[in-house]
């Protein structure tokens, strides 16, 4: 959705390291926002996002316009797989019916034959793979690392909201996946017990509200307890006014 960083900067070095032409789309999608949700002042920085794409060797920055990808008359729309009803799915229930439907209709215009991912959205990289595999579309789907900044912090677009103070606050995602991956390395196999550590260290960090934070199967997003691996660790919460999420994986050594 542009407001690019170096997590989107990743996935085009990826691709233009592994592919021959590198085809990026810039489009903030109506469709997957929520009433009340930030759209109206999401960032669009698109004179620097097109140069950091050129800098970065894309070959292609398709930017279409509302009306081109919903023209007047458009009504069709994906269902979400059942993968997307927990999480997201649950606090943002329209969230990924916009979200397949843009994509589908990209990965058509596009044509193209591998598709790159950011693993902090994980939740959506696994509904996209599913949507993918349930209708036969000709296309890869890889993940790749989340990119964070120095301090720790998972490089977001929505960080530009976030106050010196509360950017400070931010960090207790980060710290609290940190305090789940030491305790199920060295053996915390309750799960609930676990989440209720998580959601304490949350709250000590400043944050001002939590819509999730779980142990789940990697494949399927089912809540752990007991603690089996691997497992992804997600948080979802909002920091004043701004909602952020991260996640880890944690795997058998």
């Amino acid at each position: 959705m542009g407001a690019l960083h170096e997590g989107h900067l990743s996935l085009v070095r990826r691709s233009v390291d592994q592919t021959d032409i590198t085809i990026t789309t810039i489009f903030v999608n109506p469709t997957q926002f929520a009433t009340g949700e930030d759209l109206s002042v999401y960032p669009r920085p698109l004179e620097r996002d097109l140069k950091l794409l050129a800098d970065e060797g894309a070959d292609v920055a398709f930017v279409p316009s509302d009306d081109e990808m919903y023209p007047s008359g458009c009504s069709t729309t994906v269902a979400p797989p059942a993968l997307s009803e927990a999480l997201e799915g649950e606090f943002r229930p329209t969230h990924f019916s916009g979200v397949l439907t843009i994509v589908l209709k990209l990965f058509n215009v596009a044509r193209a034959d591998v598709a790159f991912f950011g693993r902090k959205d994980y939740q959506q990289f696994l509904v996209i793979r599913k949507m993918v595999a349930d209708l036969n579309v000709p296309i890869r789907i890889e993940v790749c690392p989340i990119v964070r900044e120095p301090d720790g912090l998972a490089m977001s677009s929505r960080s530009v909201y976030l106050s010196p103070e509360e950017r400070d606050i931010a960090l207790s995602l980060k710290r609290t996946l940190d305090l789940a991956r030491t305790q199920i390395k060295e053996g915390q196999r309750d799960g609930f017990e676990l989440i209720t550590e998580m959601r304490q260290s949350l709250i000590d960090g400043g944050v001002t509200s939590i819509d999730y934070a779980v142990v789940a199967d990697v494949e399927t997003l089912e809540t752990l307890d007991p603690i089996r691996l691997p497992c992804v660790v997600l948080i979802a919460a909002h920091v004043g006014t701004t909602r952020l999420i991260d996640n880890c994986v944690v795997e058998l050594d």
